[in-house]
Parts: structure tokens; sequence; C-alpha cells
């Protein structure tokens, strides 16, 4: 027996990433993702990338902490999975931007770890669940 989920209270708007400087990894999201700045505070605190849809948003945190993983220590606290058609291209591209290959890579042929130019973790991957 099936049930139907309860009504949404709400739709995701937004992921958020804290970060010492929201401007310079807005930069780097807009370029790997193709989105447009659509808001930045008065003071440069949020910087808010979308193209009508969801958006990316960098938060300053002035006591962000690199995460470390998969070492112990300060865990990956989030990470993103962005689609892509070819991941060695994607690979490539991603590091011009600012990116790192992560060392630590659980199934590189589906997904790759990289990180972003302040360390959080996120994988291009070419796997769509169909």
């Amino acid at each position: 027996m099936t049930t139907s989920p309860a009504p949404a209270v709400g739709w995701l708007a937004s992921v958020s990433l804290d970060c010492p400087d929201p401007s310079a990894l807005a930069d780097f999201y807009g370029a790997l993702l193709g989105l447009p700045r659509a808001y930045e505070s008065p003071d440069g605190g949020v910087v808010s990338l979308s193209d009508g849809g969801m958006a990316v948003t960098m938060m300053r945190a002035t006591d962000h902490v690199r995460p470390t993983w998969p070492e112990p220590g300060q865990q990956q606290q989030l990470h993103l999975d962005i689609l892509v058609t070819d991941l060695d291209d994607a690979v490539e591209r991603s590091i011009a931007l600012g990116a790192t290959e992560a060392a630590h890579q659980p199934a590189p042929s589906a997904w790759r770890v990289l990180l972003d130019p302040v360390g959080h973790p996120f994988c291009l991957t070419t796997v769509t669940g169909d």
C-alpha cells in the first residue's frame, strides 16, 4: 500500500554555503554553474546566484573552518552534485576556475570529487538515475 505524501509546506529556494569571502566564492560558482548574481547584500556578506530557479547563496562566516573530509576533524558539512556530460572535461574546466581535485575518489567512474576554493567538496557526475 502506497500513501500519498503530505502537501509540501514550501519548496527549496536556495542552498547556502558559508565562506570567508562571498564575492570570491560567488565568482567561482557563477562560472562553474553559469549562473548570474541575483542578489548581493549592501555589505557584501550575502551573494545569491540564480537564473530564476533555485539559488546558490554564499554567506560570510568569519569563523569558517575548511572541511578536512575524508580525514578526521571537520566533516564535509554539505556537498553539491553537479550533472555533467563529460567527467574529464568537467574536471579540467573546474580546476581552471579554481577547484582542486580531492585525493579521496570513492567512485571515480561515476563521480569526481573536487573542492571549491574554500574547501567545500562537490561532485561532478554523469549519473542521472535513469
